[in-house]
């Protein structure tokens, strides 16, 4: 790693240079209401713009990894939301419409959905691996009796998909400008909830 530059104060390491680059795009994200140049987040940090791009191929990729770093906190807020329910498809319905309400305020994650970074790539990793290590990760933490309901554990990767492909049709109509929160959730119940519902009612009495 080169130590020259940095302000005078070099990283230790790859992961601390890494971690420096992503707080400055944080701070150029507050500071510009979501406009971030690449050349900017250099001159903050001292370093010129080959040495970011060491890091990062370009202002995309910076853009993601900065949304990526910020998905726990995201989803802290969201379980703070959602606390105590505990019925599968009632905290799932909920649990879509606040993800939806949290993004459209949220500075680093919701900044990759808007539309002037939307990207295929973007939205197919809501479903991709990534996407389905957090959703899960979200459901375990979850005030439900999974098993009281019916529920399996090979259920929860149904329930996974169900849930992260709802959000991205979601993202993807940016449903959020359309429709009232109770027309959401209303919407959500009859789509989502029913789906959720019915995983445990449709299966054999001789399943285990």
């Amino acid at each position: 790693m080169r130590t020259h530059g940095w302000g005078g104060n070099p990283p230790r390491d790859d992961d601390e240079a890494i971690a420096r680059i992503l707080d400055a795009t944080r701070k150029q994200i507050d500071d510009n209401e979501g406009s971030v140049k690449l050349s900017d987040v250099a001159r903050v940090l001292g370093v010129t713009r080959q040495t970011v791009y060491r890091y990062f191929s370009g202002t995309e990729e910076l853009l993601q990894a900065t949304a990526v770093s910020a998905v726990d906190e995201l989803l802290d807020r969201v379980a703070a939301r959602i606390e105590g329910i505990a019925v599968p498809d009632a905290v799932l319905v909920e649990g879509v419409a606040v993800v939806i309400d949290e993004l459209s305020r949220d500075r680093y994650v919701g900044l990759m959905l808007r539309s002037d970074h939307l990207s295929l790539g973007v939205l197919g990793g809501i479903t991709g691996e990534l996407g389905r290590t957090f959703i899960r990760s979200m459901l375990g933490r979850l005030d439900v009796d999974w098993a009281a309901y019916g529920y399996t554990e090979s259920d929860f990767d149904d329930v996974a998909e169900m849930a992260l492909r709802t959000l991205q049709s979601l993202i993807l109509d940016d449903v959020g400008d359309s429709r009232s929160a109770a027309d959401l959730r209303r919407f959500l119940d009859r789509w989502l909830g029913s789906g959720i519902r019915a995983i445990p009612a449709a299966r054999p009495l001789s399943d285990g």
